[in-house]
């Protein structure tokens, strides 16, 4: 089963994370599939990048964002997209 979930880099008390595609079953900084964006939550506003066509395509094939991913994803109209594409088939 594969996850899109944050990966933590950063330093102590300077944290910000890759969000990527993982096996579940993989540690939470360990191999990766794919990098789908970056967060940055100690900047003001949070930084967020998030590559539309690489998040849309491990939603379509059964990848399950955390929570914390989905409400990013929300936040950026990917979720709604997603929604919009799957009911259109």
């Amino acid at each position: 089963m594969v996850k899109i979930r944050l990966q933590r880099f950063g330093t102590t008390k300077r944290p910000f994370y890759r969000i990527v595609a993982a096996e579940a079953s993989k540690k939470r900084d360990g191999r990766y599939l794919e990098i789908v964006g970056l967060y940055d939550p100690t900047k003001k506003p949070a930084f967020v990048e998030i590559d539309r066509e690489k998040a849309l395509k491990w939603l379509s094939v059964g990848a399950q964002p955390t929570d914390t991913v989905k409400s990013l994803f929300s936040k950026d109209g990917i979720n709604a997209e997603y929604a919009e594409s799957k009911k259109n088939k």
